[in-house]
Order: C-alpha cells, then structure tokens, then sequence
C-alpha cells in the first residue's frame, strides 16, 4: 500500500475546512439504480453466511474485500480523481441495501464514508486532491478512532509532527481500516484545547489494536478500543484542525443520517427473512379459521403494521436524503441555519427509524411462531443488531432536539453527537 507519507504533503493545520464542495446537487435515477444493484448483488452475498459469520465474531477482512472488489469503498469520492463520483443520498442507501442481510458490515463502510469525508471537511483546499488520490489508488477502507465520549487523547509538539499517547474505545474499522482516522487534544503550543484530525497508517508503530469487542450485536463491526503508544504523528498524515465553518459540521448530521438508513435496512431484512419463514409456516393456529398462517387475518394484520411502517420511514428517509445532498453541495455557503434545519430532518429520521427497527425485529417473531427462535435460524440477529446500535447515542435525545426545535426554534449545540 502506499503509505500516507508517500502520498501526501503536510498540509498547514490552521487552515479550516475547505470552501468548495466535491458533491453537486442531488442524485439521479440512473445513479441510485446502479448502485442499488452493485449493493444488492453484495448484499446477496454477504447474506449467505451472515449468521455463521456473526457467530465467528472475527474481524470482517475478507467481506471488505467484497466492498473493494465492487466499488462500493470508492463510491463517494470525486470521479475527477477516479471514484465513483456518487451522491450522498446514494452511499447512504448502499448502507441501507447491505444492512439488510449484514449490519456490521453496513456500520463499517457508513463509518467509512464520513471518515474520509474529512478530506473535504477537515483538510486544506490544495490538499485534498493528493488524499483523494492516494485513498483511491489504495482502495483504502477508512476505520477510525474518534468516540467523542470517550477521554480524548492527547498530542504534544514534536519537531514539525507530533506525538501521540492514550486510549480510545469503539474505534469502528480500525482495526480492519487500511488507515485510521483520529482526533486528538492539542495539550501545548499556540493551538492547545483545538482537535487535531490525522490519518494513520493501519501497522504505524505503537498502534495497538485491542480486540475487546465482544457486543451483543454488530460483532463483526471491528468496534474494539485502539491504544496508542508514544505514536509519532508526521506532519504529512495530519489533515487539519478542528473548523468553525458550518459546512465542517456537515460530519455529524452525515453519520447520524447514516444511522437512520442502517436502522431502516435492518427493518427490512428482518421483514424479508420473516415473511419467508411465515410463507413456509403450515397450518395454522387451531382456533383460527384460516387453513395456513400466512391466511390468517391476525398475522396478516401484524405483517401490515411493519409494511406501512417501513414504507413511511422510506419516505422520510428518502426526503431527507436529498436534504442532505443540497446541504453538501452547498460547501462554504452553507449557514448554520440550513445547517441546523437539516440536523432536525435527521434526527426526526433517527426517532422513526430506531423505533420501528426495534418494533419490527421484536416483534416479527410474533407470525413466524415458535420455532423462529431455533439459534439456527438467526432470525434474532437482526434484533441484537440494531439493539446494540441503538445504544450509540440516546434516541430520546433525538426527540428533546426535535420537540426543542418545534417548540422554541432552538438548535442543539453543535458537537459530534448533534
């Protein structure tokens, strides 16, 4: 691989994000429906041994490779630098197609997506193009170790670099990343309090990935904690500072639309694995009047519940999709106002979506009878899957920013989570 060093300049960390935006206006017919089909044939495959794999609880190497192999890692990059040239809204639904059958993989490539998105957001303009390349050109999978709750690690100057000390956990892909992306504290120096965002070669020395992820679900989402010690931080593998700029922020709306189509794609392979099972039920409950379950009027009236609901979380998911893609194409004239309104459409996509995930996993059980709960039908992967993800920041916060807004015009203060 050729490493960040070879590949890049140091760019100057003061500079903010930059102005200009890779991404113009919203994505077309022909562009959704190439990449669906590119995601559902992966999808496909990955689904075929997704519950062994869940079980096996190792890190998904050769199902990035799946990813590479089709595009799907390069997808959001500019196509004047050889990506896919694709559509926020697209990358975002390809998250959703490959939930479907494989949550922990979907994590990884959604963490990806925002990950090397800081080259726009967090790199100077005469930059980017030399990361773009090189991401590129290395089919780099980009893990991360970022985790705003946990105590942030610390970096003091060194010469024209820097060096690195601390621990972080739920570091999604990195240790499957071909690069790690991470944010640190400045303790020292004219920047001390600022974050600086660097990007590191997956086997630098002193990087130690802890493998102590052991989760109720998303086990293959490579979400163990990274230890870094006395790493020396190159003044070519730092993409920059943290940035005021609106357009900078873009960050945390992106991985929480993220969230909101992982959630989405879960429900609807949990809906699609248990009609299935119901289609192939015989008989029916001896009181019904039904000759087989998938007649009987009690399921089909729970089947429509979960049917109506994902249908209207498409809509809004869809919506606010193209929300987002105006946003992006907007880059430094984007105001902290749409920035803001565009945060609320998110986080009312990740209200409906984490409850009619959970809705639908919990309860599709209910029409596929008592031998779905067999451990070697899987069907409770799609539970403990969007269960353990849920947890990733409060769903009721989600609400309080919504109901805030709605009430009092109010905004949440800006941070990694809002």
């Amino acid at each position: 691989m050729t490493t960040i060093a070879e590949a890049t300049e140091a760019p100057e960390t003061t500079t903010a994000a930059a102005a200009l935006s890779p991404w113009h206006g919203v994505a077309d017919a022909a562009e959704r429906a190439h990449w669906e089909a590119v995601a559902a044939e992966v999808g496909a495959r990955l689904g075929t041994d997704a519950l062994e794999r869940d079980r096996a609880n190792l890190d998904p190497h050769t199902e990035l490779n799946l990813l590479r192999e089709a595009g799907l890692i390069n997808l959001l990059h500019p196509a004047e630098f050889g990506g896919g040239g694709a559509h926020w809204s697209t990358a975002l639904h390809v998250v959703r197609v490959l939930a479907r059958t494989d949550a922990s993989v979907a994590q990884v490539l959604a963490y990806h997506y925002i990950n090397a998105s800081n080259i726009v957001f967090s790199a100077a303009p005469e930059a980017q193009e030399a990361w773009f390349r090189a991401s590129i050109e290395g089919n780099w999978v980009w893990g991360d170790s970022v985790n705003p709750v946990d105590p942030a690690l610390e970096v003091v100057r060194e010469g024209d670099g820097y060096r690195l000390n601390g621990l972080k956990r739920f570091s999604t892909g990195a240790s499957v990343g071909d690069v790690v992306l991470l944010n640190a504290r400045i303790t020292e120096g004219e920047d001390a309090d600022r974050f600086l965002y660097a990007v590191l070669d997956h086997d630098r020395e002193g990087v130690e990935y802890l493998g102590d992820w052991n989760a109720l679900g998303q086990r293959l989402s490579a979400s163990g904690s990274v230890r870094f010690n006395n790493v020396r931080v190159e003044a070519a593998d730092v993409l920059g500072l943290d940035s005021p700029e609106p357009f900078a922020s873009l960050l945390t709306p992106g991985i929480q639309l993220a969230f909101g189509n992982l959630y989405l794609g879960i429900a609807e392979g949990a809906l699609a694995q248990g009609t299935q099972i119901l289609r192939n039920r015989p008989n029916a409950w001896f009181l019904s009047g039904a000759d087989t379950y998938r007649h009987d009027p009690f399921v089909q009236r729970t089947v429509g519940e979960f049917v109506a609901q994902i249908e209207a979380a498409d809509a809004l998911a869809e919506r606010v999709g193209i929300h987002f893609d105006r946003a992006a194409d907007r880059g430094g004239d984007l105001t902290w106002e749409e920035r803001g309104e565009l945060a609320i459409a998110v986080a009312k996509l990740k209200v409906v979506t984490d409850a009619v995930a959970l809705e639908v996993t919990h309860r599709i059980f209910e029409v596929t009878g008592s031998s779905s709960a067999n451990q070697r039908v899987g069907l409770d992967l799609h539970w403990r899957n969007v269960r353990t993800h849920s947890l990733h920041d409060p769903v009721d916060y989600k609400k309080l920013e919504v109901g805030a807004h709605h009430i009092n015009g109010e905004f949440q203060p800006v941070s990694l989570y809002t």
